[in-house]
């Protein structure tokens, strides 16, 4: 069990393990991420329970740590009817898979609260509303989770459009609507964040933002991070991934996080231009920075 688990988001394609796993064994992944159904799409994708069964005993065998993300459709905080009923049904069925296939948790964007244009109204009463509405959908799915079941893992996003939770401060109110459930966590998208305004491109900037995430959630709280670097500037509010190092957030920013107390037992997922393609070269550059971030605390321990 390495500290800091680094992987990529694969392609399933011939299936689970023909195709998700021999993905993530060919580039050298030590844990990875899926879709389990079509990431654009509302159809529910039942799965083949033998393909299924097998999957999780090969993790399990392993110990790697796999992640589901849910499909991009999903938001709980619109006001459409259909929309949230879909949204629902999906995350709830990805949380489903998720067990069933071993994974360790669903990933899940926070969503925003669009405002139906024949609907006039002050921003703050609809945030309020939407925030009521992720409440509705998610507090019985949390306690259906058990101890043993799949974390659901919030990511917050960029802060484009009228986002429920963009940023670090955001996760207060979000996590508050949900009691601060156990088996809530976060999914920290360094892309996300930082395009929402966090400093990680400073010298001292991952240690206030990891900091402050503890300081509202809790220790612990924070279970995954997505491992991107940003095409845009600090504070842009655009989603647009970049290869590590390549970008506005720069390399020493990962180096950073892998030193910080609060990403002990985090995973790391790649989801960079080509990062699940044969010779990316993040996934080997994440590892290096990993190493070098060990050789700054030589009486840590490597493990979880």
């Amino acid at each position: 069990m390495l500290r800091n688990p680094i992987g990529s988001h694969v392609p399933v394609g011939k299936g689970l393990r023909a195709g998700a796993l021999a993905t993530a064994d060919a580039l050298g992944c030590e844990t990875f991420q899926i879709f389990v159904g079509n990431p654009r799409g509302w159809a529910l994708s039942a799965g083949k329970p033998a393909e299924d069964r097998a999957f999780r005993t090969e993790l399990e065998a392993r110990g790697i740590r796999a992640y589901v993300h849910a499909p991009y459709l999903v938001n709980l905080g619109s006001p459409t009817p259909a929309t949230y009923e879909r949204s629902a049904a999906v995350l709830a069925h990805n949380l489903t898979r998720a067990a069933r296939i071993g994974a360790e948790g669903v990933v899940v964007h926070t969503g925003s609260f669009v405002t139906p244009a024949s609907t006039d109204g002050d921003a703050e009463e609809q945030y309020a509303a939407a925030l009521g509405r992720v409440r509705e959908a998610l507090l019985p799915v949390l306690d259906t989770l058990g101890d043993d079941g799949p974390w659901l893992l919030l990511e917050p996003t960029a802060g484009q459009g009228r986002s429920l939770c963009a940023g670090v401060e955001d996760l207060a109110a979000y996590l508050g609507a949900l009691d601060f459930h156990p088996k809530a966590a976060v999914c920290l998208d360094t892309c996300h964040v930082f395009a929402a305004g966090a400093p990680l491109d400073e010298p001292g900037g991952v240690a206030a933002t990891l900091d402050r995430i503890v300081a509202i959630g809790g220790a612990g709280r924070l279970r995954l991070i997505h491992a991107n670097d940003s095409m845009d500037v600090r504070g842009a509010f655009r989603d647009r991934h970049e290869r590590i190092g390549a970008g506005h957030i720069g390399a020493d920013a990962f180096r950073d996080l892998f030193a910080h107390p609060a990403t002990a037992g985090v995973p790391f997922i790649l989801e960079t231009p080509g990062s699940g393609e044969p010779g990316s070269p993040d996934l080997p550059l994440l590892k290096a920075l990993r190493a070098e971030a060990q050789a700054l605390r030589p009486n840590a321990a490597p493990v979880a």
